[in-house]
């Protein structure tokens, strides 16, 4: 079918740039470099083996240096143990296994320890991830073949445009706690779905307050099991806390990256470790390591005798290995049976522990950030889906401008509200901003019906005090600088912090005794960001308040909230060259971050052409929060 193949040429065309920027960042640099990337982890030390599934090894390790490197790995991505004495002939490929805090298991592909992991210098990296392809490739072809049969899969159908989606007549939801109107009718919504419905969630308005109260009932009402999935790790660890916490059986597939107790708790390994058949696995598994140490001593001897002996104490620990997979397989299928919710990303709804499993619902938070090709893996496993996000703020992050470009940014959860606005719920009560700060959010991306709870309509962060300013640096001669792919606005920066300080004197005058309020400083641009840094160390009245002050790019703020957002939108040129803060949706991000104070600055010159800015400045002059930076340089 032709939507399939269209969407498997976009994900082609995806796959193939992201492999050469791989390439080419791996082929022209160092370790050290690639350290620094976040793709491998050097120097580390190997702290433990044992036998794995099948005839593979898990190796577990450690890094000792370089602790406060941010890194890529994940639970599930392919990587290679290698030595730095000759890194292109020693190595060993594998799967990264467990990750938390500093130390990492990697499921390598051979039974034994290669010899050179005796002398030193030894790393992990990353390998280019084509297993999150080849599941997307896998699941487009499973839907192609599933929509040429009408008959077969129905929901396959609604997605694709195809037929409408329907709904029971009489709701059968029970009456939820604490829930507002709108996330009412949206539990409702998804009760009485029989095969869609899709939960609108802008920001702040409580959608996985709404999520975990539907999931609940869909439990409790159905008594059905549930696959709930995002595409990142964190909305899984969100929603995993969360659903653990109304008592649901909860199983989290895959590795927590907030590592906290209670997650880890939750995971597969944690339950399968207390589970009662697990000391006869874990004894089993000793014996097969004593018979392979066993045949590792007579590595150099070469007589028949020694290599018949080493091969019998081998295939001996392979035969017991058998029994340790079978042993394991049972624990596994016996807690997953037993659990209510199991809890993945997108890709990990693939995991060898669930592939075969069927859901009568499966619960896609996030969708507004998921790319479709990746939302097909847990869809084929369902016979409803619920989509829920906001697809007014960030979209997926794709590698290729021309993939995206043809239809690969456009999520699933767009097109099904664009099809099927019978099946949408909007949630339409925030409980965040002030009313003046949600004001032009709501107007341009929400059709006006976004309203501000009573208790932070009118939150001020002191008497008197406006919530939205945009201070506009045009002629002040703060000029942008290009820096690379980037851009910086050096004297912007310097003006931004100026100001915080200036603010950050009024807010504790105002009221000495209270906290100082949580704050945000953000920029689209990564150069200006590092900027930023920079002046913050730079300014040392800010630092008795540093615990509470972020610098960031806009897309690391998704999900997150502060009192008062900082925003530096860095441009100034006589061109009115803008960039990618042509992207709207970034910038709704970043302005409804607030909960009290909203500043942005920029330069009214450059960033007016766009309609967009234009607004945005009359917005707040109709507020009275337009201010020239001239008032501030006097």
């Amino acid at each position: 079918m032709d939507y399939f193949k269209n969407l498997a040429e976009l994900l082609k065309i995806e796959q193939t740039e992201d492999r050469e920027a791989y390439l080419k960042q791996v082929s022209s640099t160092s370790v050290t470099d690639r350290r620094a990337a976040g793709l491998a982890w050097y120097p580390i030390a190997i702290t433990g083996t044992e036998p794995s599934r099948g005839d593979y090894l898990n190796v577990e390790a450690e890094r000792k240096t370089n602790l406060d490197v941010l890194h890529q790995f994940r639970f599930g991505s392919p990587a290679v143990l290698f030595s730095n004495h000759d890194p292109k002939n020693n190595r060993v490929e594998g799967v990264i296994s467990y990750l938390s805090g500093d130390r990492v298991k990697i499921n390598i592909f051979t039974e034994e320890l290669p010899d050179w992991c005796r002398d030193g210098k030894l790393g992990i990296e990353l390998l280019f991830d084509n297993n999150n392809y080849d599941e997307m490739f896998g699941a487009l072809k499973q839907a192609a073949k599933l929509s040429e049969n009408a008959v077969d899969d129905r929901l396959v159908q609604i997605l694709t445009g195809k037929k409408s989606p329907l709904f029971f007549p009489e709701s059968i939801a029970l009456p939820a706690a604490g829930l507002n109107t709108s996330q009412q009718a949206a539990v409702a919504k998804i009760i009485s779905a029989q095969d869609l419905a899709i939960v609108h969630g802008p920001p702040g308005t409580g959608k996985t307050t709404t999520l975990v109260q539907a999931i609940s009932q869909v439990v409790k009402l159905q008594k059905q099991q549930v696959l709930v999935v995002a595409p990142s790790n964190t909305a899984v660890d969100l929603l995993s806390e969360k659903l653990s916490q109304q008592g649901l059986n909860v199983i989290r597939i895959g590795n927590p990256v907030r590592v906290s107790d209670k997650l880890m708790d939750l995971t597969l390994d944690s339950q399968m470790a207390l589970h009662p058949y697990m000391k006869e696995s874990k004894r089993l598994k000793k014996q097969a390591a004593e018979f392979k140490n066993m045949g590792h001593k007579y590595k150099r001897s070469f007589g028949k005798a020694e290599r018949d002996q080493r091969k019998a104490l081998f295939d001996e620990a392979n035969k017991i290995m058998k029994e340790v997979a079978k042993t394991e397989e049972f624990i596994i299928n016996d807690l997953v049976t037993k659990a209510q919710v199991i809890t993945a990303t997108l890709a990990g709804a693939n995991h060898y522990t669930i592939r075969n499993l069927q859901f009568n619902t499966v619960f896609i938070d996030e969708a507004g950030q998921a790319l479709e090709p990746a939302c097909w893996i847990p869809i084929l496993k369902a016979q409803k889906v619920i989509l829920a996000g906001d697809h007014c703020q960030l979209s997926p992050t794709i590698k290729s401008t021309e993939a995206a470009r043809k239809g690969l940014s456009t999520t699933l959860i767009e097109k099904c509200i664009a099809l099927y606005p019978e099946a949408v719920t909007l949630l339409d009560e925030q409980y965040r901003m002030n009313d003046a700060i949600m004001g032009y959010s709501s107007a341009v991306f929400y059709g006006n019906e976004l309203k501000a709870h009573q208790s932070v309509a009118s939150r001020l962060l002191f008497p008197g005090d406006k919530p939205m300013l945009f201070i506009d640096t045009a002629g002040c001669a703060f000029d942008e600088k290009p820096a690379g792919t980037s851009v910086a606005n050096p004297e912007e920066a310097a003006f931004l912090f100026r100001y915080l300080e200036n603010l950050a004197k009024i807010v504790v005058e105002n009221d000495p005794s209270s906290d100082f309020p949580s704050v945000a400083v953000i920029s689209p641009y990564s150069e200006q960001v590092r900027l930023l840094k920079e002046q913050m160390i730079n300014t040392s009245a800010l630092h008795p308040y540093s615990n509470n002050i972020s610098v960031n790019t806009i897309d690391s703020f998704q999900g997150q909230e502060r009192d008062i957002v900082l925003i530096s939108l860095t441009r100034s040129n006589p061109e009115g060259i803008i960039g990618f803060l042509s992207d709207i949706r970034r910038m709704n991000v970043a302005m409804t971050r607030a909960r009290k104070k909203l500043v942005i600055i920029g330069d009214s010159a450059t960033l007016s052409r766009l309609p967009f800015y234009a607004d945005v400045i009359n917005y707040a002059e109709q507020l009275g929060g337009y201010q020239s930076a001239w008032e501030y340089i006097g």
